[in-house]
């Protein structure tokens, strides 16, 4: 019997068996703790469970498949039945998680910025986020400078983590078949990394500057830290350049400049 899948909650489930083998050899499960985010119908669950985890925790909103999910799995993943974007995964164990999720494409980006921005730069929680996107999401995460995907979420994305694109995806690997492509994504967290005192600072910075992203840098600049001659030259910075023309590092540097002023 076909599950009907939830258009509310975003839910395309992963059925292509070659995708799966793909996700499950990119990285050694054994004795490790893992979770899976909106574990479905259990396709890929069956199979990680397979690899023998240490802990598997499973996230999953949908009160329905958590008690499919229950009655398939039984004590052998511990299931939390609740909205992604509540729990503080900073809680769920000691052990540094690897993280599977084919993320509900409605919400994708909210639960990736939220993971981002939260981290304690002492204490990451995840060794390896494996991650499934709409395919324009990915190519924005993943996008340089330059380039018309790049924007806000390609230097939220990449201030802490490194990221590899792993593959494309058809949309008949999923039930329903989304209109979409999607795209694997695998993220590590950076060791070196330029720290900020806030993220929402962060945030900010590159809200104010990529408002107008077809217009020159001048304007937010000049809101932002009225037109100091001394960050301009000290980031040897073009204010006739537009928001996609600045890679990451100068953002995480502006936005460390804001908060001097701010201090």
């Amino acid at each position: 019997m076909k599950i009907q899948a939830k258009k509310s909650l975003g839910q395309n489930f992963l059925v292509d068996k070659n995708i799966i083998d793909v996700i499950l050899n990119l990285k050694e499960i054994k004795n490790k703790s893992i979770l899976e985010v909106g574990p479905g119908t259990g396709n890929l669950t069956i199979n990680l469970l397979k690899k023998k985890p240490k802990k598997f925790f499973v996230i999953e909103k949908d009160n329905y498949l958590v008690t499919l999910l229950k009655k398939k799995f039984n004590e052998e993943i511990i299931i939390i039945n609740d909205d992604i974007l509540q729990i503080d995964e900073n809680k769920l164990c000691n052990d540094k998680l690897i993280v599977f999720g084919n993320l509900p494409y409605n919400i994708s980006t909210e639960i990736l910025c939220k993971w981002i921005l939260n981290l304690d730069n002492n204490k990451i929680w995840f060794s390896s986020l494996i991650l499934m996107f709409q395919k324009e999401v990915a190519d924005r995460i993943i996008s340089k400078y330059n380039n018309s995907n790049y924007g806000r979420l390609s230097v939220i994305s990449n201030w802490k983590l490194n990221i590899k694109k792993i593959i494309d995806i058809k949309p008949n690997s999923f039930y329903p078949k989304p209109k979409i492509e999607s795209t694997l994504l695998f993220f590590s967290p950076k060791k070196n990394f330029l720290k900020i005192q806030n993220a929402k600072n962060l945030e900010k910075i590159t809200r104010i500057f990529f408002r107008h992203r077809r217009k020159m840098l001048r304007k937010p600049f000049n809101q932002l830290f009225k037109g100091d001659s001394k960050i301009l030259s000290k980031l040897n910075l073009d204010l006739n350049l537009r928001p996609q023309n600045i890679d990451c590092e100068t953002y995480y540097n502006l936005t460390r400049e804001y908060e001097n002023l701010k201090s």
